[in-house]
């Protein structure tokens, strides 16, 4: 199976990291971004700002029949994902495989129940990218896009298909032998950077610096370690050493993706991170403050956002 055509959907903060190469590359008249309202006119007046250079792409809407994909990028926001799912049905053919590089541990299920799992391989992205109002920055010569099978001691022709486009496209990747330890290694990570920076609002360069934001952080990092190993996945305290190392290269001013979300006014992706968390310490008795607050600490923040505490005449 050779990948020729590929549809994107998600524009985002993880879309631009594939977006230009992929153009460039294949070609606009088979590389399409999914849109349609006004989401769909902006991408198409503007275009994206991607390290300063600006970038228009084919734009296609979920109506577009009888010109399926080969591959499809899922790159959207948890809060978005169930219209997505439904948005790409005409974008999926017999052979078509499908990506989903959000964040969380679950969005593949979600979509290999209306899909088949025929049609998707397990993916995620180890990136750091600041993007607003249609503006991306980040450092190309760092992050990657993961993706694979459940186990990859032996790479599927599906995977092969995809990491010779990647190849051919210059996007970085890692095809990790143990997708489901990378998701949950991933997911950890996101716990206790994504929401420590977005609870006190700080940048991850704050983790360079203060004792007190990494106690906070490895604490809900360690939440997730115990309720990994409930479910079999093997996670430690040695994950969370390791990603030390990392967070020392990821720029001092960088925010991750909650705590711009909250600085735009945006509804958070909550739900799928520490919210995920205290639901499954509650199904397995574990204990889960941090993230206990996190959930609700954040929830305050976007009640804040949308005008709740502005004092009112009674």
């Amino acid at each position: 199976m050779k990948i020729k055509k590929v549809t994107l959907i998600g524009l985002g903060a993880m879309g631009v990291f594939f977006a230009p190469k992929l153009d460039a590359y294949l070609g606009e008249e088979n590389f399409r971004v999914l849109a349609d309202g006004e989401r769909k006119e902006r991408i198409q007046s503007k275009g994206v700002i991607v390290n300063g250079i600006r970038h228009h792409f084919t734009v296609i809407t979920p109506e577009t029949t009888g010109d399926p994909a080969d591959l499809i990028i899922m790159a959207v926001k948890d809060t978005g994902l169930t219209q997505a799912i439904h948005d790409i049905r005409n974008q999926v053919g017999e052979n078509t495989q499908i990506i989903c590089v959000m964040n969380g541990i679950d969005s593949e299920e979600r979509i290999a129940a209306v899909y088949g799992w025929e049609h998707i391989l397990y993916s995620y992205m180890r990136v750091s990218i600041v993007m607003k109002d249609g503006v991306a920055n980040y450092d190309p010569e760092w992050g990657k896009v993961y993706f694979g099978e459940k186990w990859n001691s032996e790479l599927s022709e599906r995977v092969k298909s995809i990491k010779e486009l990647f190849d051919a496209s210059k996007i970085k990747y890692n095809i990790y032998p143990d997708m489901i330890r990378g998701m949950w290694f991933k997911f950890m990570c996101n716990i206790g950077e994504n929401m420590t920076c977005a609870m006190l609002g700080i940048p991850f360069g704050a983790f360079r610096v203060s004792n007190h934001a990494n106690a906070i952080r490895r604490k809900a990092m360690w939440e997730v370690v115990q309720i990994a190993n409930r479910l079999g996945i093997d996670l430690g305290q040695e994950d969370i050493e390791r990603q030390e190392d990392t967070l020392k290269r990821l720029r001092f001013c960088n925010k991750p993706s909650t705590l711009q979300d909250l600085e735009s006014g945006r509804i958070t992706e909550i739900e799928m991170f520490a919210g995920k968390v205290v639901k499954l310490g509650e199904e397995l008795g574990i204990e889960t403050p941090m993230n206990w607050m996190f959930y609700h600490g954040i929830k305050v923040c976007e009640e804040k956002n949308m005008g709740m505490f502005q004092k009112k005449d009674i």
